[in-house]
């Protein structure tokens, strides 16, 4: 009869005397500071051998010790260590796994990873069957959707509207608007299916996933109002911006910085692309995408005016807009700053001078 009690107890008391030592070092503490790591060690540290057998003593009434345990065990459970890692998982649940995960510059430019600079020329690549194939996929796929958006305008009056001013809404025919609407659509099934199924292809697949998401949401407007089809081509010009970005890695695989003078057929042909990248990230990404943000705003708010209310469906377009605008915001200062620390670097006659530019 005494044999049952004395085992049970054997094997309860050692933790409930961990616990109350645990309490005890909170308490003299002030429950402030104590340090995660010790307590997780010491939980799940095994019962010693040498654990005395007689019960600890307890305060106030037999409750106590119930009170006691639970207590413990609800500051282990909220320790700041257990909340870090938790919430670690959960946000590694949500992404791509860490390797897939890289910043946009570091993938089209060379960065030191010590001191977030910018170096001479442009990365070097293997060769990545899985990359190179979707490189050229879009290379490919690209060039029948900026020829269709080209045949989509009326180009004497585009450049009327530079040079006299008027409506560039007026320069857009739509004659091809329907191969156009499909081909792009297409293309960004097809692509994002392709990143799906081989994420290794491309070095942030989460960037990609949203971005063709929302592309195939946005481009769903134009198609079903007319009056705003040419704005579909406007933003679509991008396209031609993203061609020269590919092409800068896929005919460029040494890394050759693209401004030493230098007149063989490679070198002419690593600069035309490096200035038609430059040229069309400044011209379309940093000026015509925040300037359709502007008139696609005043036509939500003419639009509001005439039914009264904010919320319609005008109001999708400067929305998506805007998102555009600050992802190659946040893009343009990335490469801008990185630019900046570079030069800075060099002008202090620090580390990589002299430099041969990008």
């Amino acid at each position: 009869l005494l044999q049952g009690p004395t085992v049970k107890r054997k094997q309860n008391l050692p933790n409930r005397k961990i616990l109350q030592r645990l309490l005890s070092y909170s308490n003299n503490n002030n429950n402030n500071n104590m340090d995660s790591r010790v307590t997780l060690d010491v939980v799940s540290s095994p019962p010693s051998s040498n654990t005395p057998t007689t019960p600890p003593k307890q305060q106030g009434d037999g409750g106590a010790g119930e009170g006691l345990t639970a207590r413990a065990q609800k500051m282990v459970m909220q320790s700041p260590l257990r909340k870090g890692l938790s919430r670690l998982r959960r946000r590694r649940a949500r992404s791509a796994p860490p390797a897939l995960r890289t910043p946009m510059i570091e993938q089209h430019f060379r960065v030191d990873p010590d001191r977030r600079v910018l170096l001479p020329g442009v990365p070097k690549h293997d060769d990545d069957w899985a990359r190179d194939s979707h490189d050229f996929f879009n290379l490919v796929v690209l060039v029948p959707i900026i020829a269709l958006n080209v045949m989509n305008w009326d180009w004497e009056k585009v450049f009327n509207v530079f040079e006299k001013g008027g409506a560039i809404e007026d320069a857009w025919t739509g004659e091809w608007f329907e191969p156009f609407f499909f081909t792009v659509l297409s293309y960004f099934v097809v692509d994002l299916l392709w990143i799906l199924l081989i994420p290794r292809c491309v070095k942030s697949p989460s960037t990609i996933y949203q971005h063709h998401i929302v592309t195939m949401l946005y481009i769903l407007v134009p198609w079903y109002r007319p009056h705003l089809r040419w704005g579909m081509g406007a933003c679509m010009s991008v396209e031609l911006n993203t061609w020269f970005l590919i092409a800068r890695r896929v005919f460029n695989k040494q890394g050759f910085p693209p401004w030493i003078i230098d007149l063989s057929f490679v070198s002419i042909r690593v600069k035309l692309i490096s200035i038609g990248f430059y040229v069309t990230w400044i011209g379309i990404r940093c000026i015509v995408y925040p300037i359709m943000l502007v008139y696609l705003m005043k036509r939500w708010w003419r639009e509001s005016l005439r039914v009264g209310t904010s919320f319609n469906i005008e109001l999708i377009n400067p929305v998506m807009q805007s998102s555009f605008c600050i992802l190659n915001l946040k893009w343009t200062y990335d490469l801008i700053m990185s630019k900046l620390r570079y030069y800075k670097r060099k002008s202090k006659g620090k580390e990589y001078a002299p430099s041969k530019g990008l």
